[in-house]
């Protein structure tokens, strides 16, 4: 440790591509490799992103000392997460100097317990003495006694919502305000299953590329377009958060082509041992925590020469030209393909494949794309691609909110769902796409996940952030993704986007 610097201080560490960022000099974990031969370097934690790295003393400031010239170094939703992230740490500091992260739970975990421990002392009461008795004092004994609490009961074995407080602040539960139905169950993502192919996909005929590709993220739609690349006779590399469903993957295709699948446990490897990388997971972040944390797409000058990286995450413009200018500096060649399309349409290979960047890397993915989609439209330059990406889903999400209402209005009139869903098929209204999202408004079953709810939110923020740098008014979108940020308050984040009904219905 150097005499600038010690275990705990606050400071602003910046990476190689990235803005100053808030962080805390931490123990190395035990999976954190350090660099050889680099003596002046610090085990820096980053704030929101939660990663850990490896930066040069010359590459750290204190936090309090430059806060007022680096705060504002970007405009960025997850720096401003970050920054709140420390100045909470601080908060927690002043009150608890023990307080210590390296070795306590983190703050979210007492934060947590505080929330148990106040919903216990609402939901358990404490009975009250009799008028003609007095209230007997505790003796010195009793007071070194703790009496064992008893295990916080669920809203559904309650009867109702519980009202959770803070030590603090005590506040009403939301749900109790707004009197909506909520729920609190995750989604799982199903398994791909490698044997159902579509037949959109067997009447396809692909010639596979000689390439290696690696394919980082195995969600909602990787897995899909992952299994129609194996399908199509290419050799993948995966690495997926999960390992548990990378290694499920790897052993049903090698019943099929032993050989074509290995699995890799970081990112970095995926590049070391692929000639083009393909990222599919949630948000720009999740990209950016990839790129930057230890073992990831970075992780050494020239990794990526001669090797070509594709976008396929829903990401933002600017977000986009970021990544370029950091794949380029890395020696790589980039492409954004933003997909247009649902689970289904990636497990049938029949996306929309929009395009922009590198016109030889193109030509190399030609027959990667076919085996995801319909076409590839190439935009040009980088970020037409997002942009256009984030026009479609404005449509999208607008048209699934009035259609959302529209049902919700006829409910409320007295007028059958069925009967509506069997007019509203007779007219020129009727797209596959809200077919699909009124049968399933029908059902009121929300757990076949197309689309999840939070990432057509994400959509729906991107385009109107992309709007305030246009001055583009964009009154409908608005309306439509407060309406989305309610569902999603209401617990139906991993939900089909279809899950906006509730909104409308209560």
């Amino acid at each position: 440790m150097s005499e600038e610097f010690k275990l705990g201080d606050l400071v602003w560490a910046k990476m190689k591509g990235f803005c100053p960022w808030p962080g805390r000099i931490a123990k190395p974990q035990s999976y954190i490799k350090k660099p050889a031969k680099k003596m002046n370097i610090q085990c820096v934690y980053f704030y929101g992103t939660n990663n850990y790295a490896w930066i040069d003393d010359a590459n750290i400031k204190p936090y309090e000392q430059y806060k007022e010239k680096l705060i504002n170094s970007s405009k960025s939703t997850a720096f401003k997460e970050a920054v709140s992230d420390i100045e909470r740490y601080m908060v927690m500091k002043e009150e608890n100097p023990k307080y210590d992260p390296d070795t306590e739970e983190d703050m979210d975990g007492e934060f947590d317990k505080l929330m148990v421990e106040d919903e216990e002392e609402k939901i358990t009461p404490k009975p009250k003495p009799k008028k003609s008795q007095g209230v007997k004092r505790p003796s010195s004994a009793s007071k070194n006694m703790t009496p064992k609490k008893k295990r916080a009961t669920t809203p559904e074995e309650n009867g109702a919502t519980p009202s959770y407080t803070t030590s603090s602040n005590r506040i009403k539960n939301y749900h109790e305000i707004l009197n909506r139905p909520s729920v609190t169950d995750a989604v799982e993502s199903p398994m791909v299953d490698l044997t159902n192919i579509s037949d959109n996909m067997k009447k396809k005929k692909i010639e596979a590329s000689t390439k290696t590709f690696g394919f980082l993220g195995l969600g909602i739609m990787g897995s899909g377009i992952v299994k129609n690349l194996i399908y199509s006779g290419h050799k993948v590399n995966i690495w997926n958060r999960t390992d548990k469903k990378a290694q499920d993957l790897k052993e049903k295709a090698d019943e099929i082509n032993v050989g074509l699948v290995q699995i890799y446990p970081t990112p970095s490897d995926i590049v070391a041992n692929s000639d083009i990388i393909f990222c599919c997971v949630s948000d720009p972040t999740a990209v950016k925590q990839m790129m930057q944390g230890n073992c990831g797409i970075l992780y050494e000058d020239g990794n990526l020469n001669g090797k070509g990286y594709v976008e396929l995450t829903s990401v933002d413009s600017d977000s986009s030209k970021d990544i370029s200018k950091l794949i380029k500096m890395y020696g790589g060649k980039y492409l954004e393909a933003q997909l247009v399309g649902s689970k289904k349409e990636a497990d049938e290979g029949n996306l929309i494949v929009l395009v922009a960047g590198d016109e030889d890397l193109l030509k190399d993915c030609k027959s990667c794309f076919t085996a995801m989609g319909r076409t590839a439209f190439n935009l040009g330059n980088v970020g037409l691609a997002s942009k256009m990406n984030m026009a479609l889903q404005v449509i999208k999400g607008v048209a699934l909110a009035g259609l959302a209402e529209g049902f919700a209005l006829a409910d409320r009139a007295g007028i059958s769902p069925k009967d509506v869903l069997e007019v509203f098929e007779l007219t020129s209204l009727c797209s596959p796409f809200l077919r699909a999202k009124a049968d399933m408004i029908m059902s009121m079953d929300f757990r076949n996940v197309e689309q999840p709810l939070q990432h057509m939110q994400k959509d729906m923020r991107q385009a109107l952030e992309l709007a305030d740098t246009l001055t583009q008014p964009l009154l409908m979108t608005s309306t439509a993704n407060e309406i989305y940020k309610h569902v999603r308050r209401l617990g139906y984040d991993s939900h089909d986007v279809a899950s906006v009904y509730m909104r409308a219905r209560h």
